[in-house]
């Protein structure tokens, strides 16, 4: 299977109490599959992984494939701090049907060829048959791989047969691996919550993961630039990038607002560290999803539920 299109890394909804909602992470992927996404990602630093247990994070991945109900494909993230984690993540990936984990290498290790290609063979030696998303984050959150390392890691490691590529610029990481790749690499997958989609896939990107809030648009500029309608691919991404500039800072706080505007979710919480929401940021992300969700074609934005 090629991952190829849009691949949005889902929320984890919280409920009143401040626990897991699993009704409404139901909600949430009905919503991705109605917005026309060719796969989505869960969990992911945009589902707050790093605040959830086990436990809740091994439930809300199966409601995740139970709800997609083989519509779609579905990507697990299975970074951890060591290899035994990532490949307990990966064999209950495995025992829900998920072929593809996505893993960002721990800091803790470093950013040198080396030691990372060490630490992802000894990933893939106990996940045989799986297909690993090599993510590569900036730091302070990732290691921030150089292109060449990335290199030399694939070439090791054939398992790896996608790179997600988040450090800045990523542009020109992109055709540097892409370049050079080996035969074993299908594709590269643009992050960044898609600010630099256009450049990404103009370099080659076969894929992008953006959070969710605005799932159905990325998926008509995604169709738009495959077909080559790149005015309109540019133009979705004009009328969009506001809102994306603005999620860069709120995060997964901006996400659920714009969910519960759309009439997805009911409760906004969240755990992780993110800033709050003042009364002017709310108008401010009230004028830019409006401007993102209504234009040409696309629904207006009173029949997806938000506020004229």
């Amino acid at each position: 299977m090629e991952l190829t299109g849009i691949f949005p890394v889902l929320p984890t909804p919280f409920d009143a109490a401040g626990g897991v909602d699993v009704e409404a992470m139901r909600e949430i992927v009905r919503y991705a599959v109605r917005s026309g996404v060719d796969g989505v990602v869960f969990p992911g630093f945009a589902s707050e992984v790093e605040t959830l247990d086990a436990d809740e994070r091994a439930r809300l991945l199966s409601v995740v494939v139970e709800e997609s109900g083989g519509r779609i494909p579905v990507i697990a993230g299975a970074s951890a701090a060591d290899v035994e984690e990532i490949v307990a993540h990966g064999e209950q990936a495995r025992r829900l049907g998920i072929m593809h984990i996505m893993v960002q290498p721990p800091r803790s290790i470093g950013a040198g060829a080396g030691p990372v290609g060490d630490f992802l063979a000894g990933v893939a030696a106990r996940l045989p048959g799986m297909e690993i998303i090599l993510q590569n984050a900036p730091v302070p959150r990732g290691s921030d791989l150089s292109p060449e390392a990335i290199i030399d890691i694939l070439e090791r490691v054939p398992a790896i047969t996608y790179v997600k590529e988040e450090t800045l610029p990523a542009g020109p990481a992109i055709s540097h691996i892409l370049a050079r790749r080996p035969a074993s690499l299908k594709g590269v997958i643009g992050g960044g919550g898609a600010r630099y989609i256009l450049d990404e896939y103009a370099r080659g990107a076969t894929a992008a993961m953006p959070a969710l809030e605005i799932a159905a648009r990325h998926v008509r500029l995604d169709r738009a630039f495959r077909n080559g309608d790149h005015d309109l691919a540019r133009r979705i991404y004009v009328e969009t990038l506001p809102l994306l500039v603005l999620q860069a800072v709120y995060r997964m706080r901006l996400t659920k607002h714009a969910l519960m505007r759309q009439g997805v979710i009911e409760h906004v919480g969240v755990r992780a560290p993110t800033p709050e929401l003042d009364a002017s940021a709310i108008a401010d992300i009230d004028r830019s999803l409006e401007q993102a969700l209504s234009s040409g074609s696309e629904p207006a934005v009173g029949a997806v539920g938000v506020p004229a």
